[in-house]
């Protein structure tokens, strides 16, 4: 009986090392697959290149995200894309060098800023909330990952975002954006009103 008893405390034992290492796998290669602050990073590197201008592409946010990747100060699209977007969309638009239509990107980026602004302000965002974020893709509550001027990384709640919108939008106008501008970004925010 005791025998028996020390096999299977070695079974649970084996089972839950075998458990944590495929929770371990897949911690590394399915979270931070999409880090927002990687992408933050790229953006304060190349406004520090030109002039302490962030990206800006005539055609749109879109195509202004794909001069990280063209210019070499992305690797790849991933970080350009949210948790659950596979990147095939802004992969195609280099290899066919086509642009990108903004509402197709899973992030937004705000266009116009500069990296001397006030820090509080969002230069890009997941469009839409993902159960976890990137961090931890497919468990706990729905959520934004937003990525601040000054490089930090805020996670947003889905029942904060409108109120995060509303004081996005009043930073940009303080900023100089029209307030049309603005809301274009963040159309959220009228929710909050």
């Amino acid at each position: 009986m005791h025998r028996r008893l020390i096999r299977y405390f070695v079974g649970a034992i084996v089972v839950a090392v075998v458990l944590f290492g495929t929770v371990m796998v897949w911690t590394f290669t399915m979270v931070h697959r999409h880090c927002i602050k990687t992408c933050g990073m790229a953006l304060r590197t190349y406004a520090g290149d030109h002039e302490g201008i962030f990206p800006s592409h005539p055609r749109g946010f879109g195509d202004a995200m794909l001069l990280l990747v063209r210019e070499g100060y992305l690797e790849s699209v991933a970080v350009l894309c949210a948790p659950g977007d596979d990147g095939s969309l802004l992969e195609r638009a280099i290899a066919e060098n086509v642009d990108v239509a903004e509402e197709q990107c899973s992030r937004v980026y705000v266009q116009g800023l500069r990296a001397s602004g006030f820090g509080g302000l969002c230069v890009i965002f997941d469009r839409h909330p993902t159960l976890g974020g990137d961090h931890r893709y497919g468990m706990g509550p729905s959520l934004r990952e937003v990525c601040l001027l000054d490089c930090s990384m805020r996670i947003v709640p889905d029942d904060e975002w409108p109120a995060f919108c509303a004081q996005q939008v009043e930073w940009l106008v303080q900023a100089g954006f029209t307030r049309q501008a603005a809301l274009a970004y963040y159309p959220e925010a009228k929710a909050h009103d």
